[in-house]
């Protein structure tokens, strides 16, 4: 945040006749750090700053954003607010009180040993240039690249009811990637699907030998994969990986579950749900196995924080327990209006975004079976790791997978590596299916930058953990299908 802005004052500058009034600062600065084939291809910073105001008249919210960060330019935002609050509630169809925006103080910062500038851009360039030499094992590898992401995010939040809330992150991702060629057939492997190692760490992640052996095992897969099976057509036992469990989570759970979706505030573009009002309490989603929480406290997920945009405490929630449905992810606006509970996930992506129902960490807990328990559980069956492909309607309930990796399971032994594997199902029958889940030893944590959502289109960063586990009676094809 800058030394000369002082939000504060610039609250008790605003003179408006509003039920409510909030300013939400957000300053970022991401830099990105991109190897095409041992070849620096792309290095750059992208910066953000600015202040997005809210307003509470009438019992409908205004906003309005601005870049100048000066008193009289967040008085003006302020008044645009006001009269945009004004307008809406000629056409209200809920009327909001100050509960919906609850007071909050305090303050968050994610965990790290190493700081940002433990590592210099041109020492972290040669590591990802290291990476692409690692992941070139043999010359059927024809195209490699390395990607690093760094950002750190501020967060200011303060209110005519008494808020004041400063949140500071500290995010990195990364991406390798190898492909193979032989002859017309060409294969892909990547470091646990796209973009998907994701946490809020510092710059002890790249850890140089754990990331070179990282890298000659996805070189080595990708041509692995050029003499490989095809996947077979069969209905079959399928055991998930957790690389590929965070997309399983992400699409037929979370969005399903995101409250505006039951309002129909995302039915013009990103689809509706499934899921209705009732089924809450009642709708049997899942095995008795299928525990799934909502927890944005959990230390070195990507998704992590102390309070959401609407300064409600962000507090570990059971969505899903034994299989069970019995809370959505709505935050304070959609718990108004639907009567339903929810969790603190009113989130925006920027200062020049509304807050919105999002997804921040959603997990999968683990259940009792080591990995050889649950391998050696199975007489016959696939194995599947890293997501390549998603599609699924817009009710967010019939799906269809791809992945990167598979193996043949066979009398509780990994066998034969198989090539462009695929799955499908239906939301709950699928879940409903779930007969094995891995012990905590089994679980890993992914994320993602790029969940998109709302009008105007917001990007926003999420964070999964699952253990492996295991579905039976799951129809699984292979790329010819």
């Amino acid at each position: 945040m800058t030394n000369d802005f002082d939000i504060q004052k610039c609250l008790a500058g605003i003179d408006l006749n509003a039920e409510w009034i909030g300013l939400r600062e957000v300053k970022e600065t991401g830099t990105h750090h991109f190897i095409r084939d041992g070849h620096p291809e792309g290095n750059s910073k992208i910066s953000s700053h600015g202040v997005m105001v809210e307003v509470l008249t009438n019992g409908q919210f205004g906003y309005y954003g601005t870049h100048r960060l000066d008193q009289e330019s967040v008085r003006k935002a302020a008044e645009m607010a006001f009269q945009q609050a004004r307008e809406a509630s000629k056409w209200a169809i809920h009327a909001f009180t100050e509960k919906t925006r609850p007071r909050a103080n305090g303050n968050y910062h994610s965990p790290f040993k190493s700081p940002k500038d433990a590592i210099s851009p041109g020492e972290l360039n040669h590591l990802l240039v290291k990476m692409c030499q690692a992941l070139k094992v043999s010359d059927k590898i024809i195209s490699t690249h390395a990607y690093a992401r760094l950002v750190e995010s501020e967060f200011r939040f303060v209110s005519s009811n008494g808020s004041n809330v400063f949140q500071k992150f500290l995010l990195l991702a990364s991406d390798y990637t190898a492909t193979a060629q032989e002859g017309n057939l060409i294969q892909h492997r990547s470091d646990g699907g796209s973009l998907c190692r994701c946490y809020q760490i510092g710059m002890e992640f790249f850890e140089e030998e754990k990331l070179l052996q990282r890298a000659e095992n996805i070189g080595a897969q990708a041509v692995e994969l050029l003499y490989a099976e095809e996947c077979p057509s069969e209905k079959t036992t399928l055991v998930l990986a957790p690389d590929q469990m965070i997309l399983q989570i992400h699409e037929s759970v979370g969005h399903p579950l995101e409250l505006d979706r039951l309002l129909g505030d995302e039915r013009n573009y990103a689809g509706w749900t499934f899921v209705k009002p009732e089924d809450f309490g009642h709708l049997q989603y899942g095995s008795e196995l299928m525990n799934i929480t909502f927890d944005p406290t959990k230390e070195g997920e990507y998704a992590s924080y102390a309070f959401d945009d609407s300064g409600m405490k962000a507090e570990r929630e059971f969505l899903i327990k034994e299989g069970k449905l019995v809370r959505g992810l709505g935050g304070t606006e959609s718990q108004a209006r639907l009567k339903i509970p929810g969790v603190a996930n009113f989130r925006s992506s920027s200062w020049n975004r509304a807050p919105i129902d999002r997804m921040a960490n959603l997990n999968l807990e683990p259940g009792q079976s080591t990995r050889e328990e649950l391998i050696g559980s199975v007489e016959k069956g696939i194995f599947m790791e890293s997501n390549r492909s998603w599609s699924i309607d817009d009710y967010r309930n019939k799906f269809q997978f791809g992945c990167e990796y598979a193996k043949r399971i066979e009398n509780g032994k990994l066998t034969n590596t198989l090539r462009n594997p695929n799955y499908r199902g239906i939301s709950t029958p699928f879940w409903n299916n779930l007969k094995k889940i891995g012990d905590s030893s089994t679980v890993e944590l992914y994320g993602s930058p790029y969940c998109g959502k709302g009008e105007p289109n917001q990007a926003i960063r999420v964070g999964h953990a699952s253990p492996l586990c295991l579905f039976e009676e799951i129809e699984v094809f292979g790329g010819t299908a």
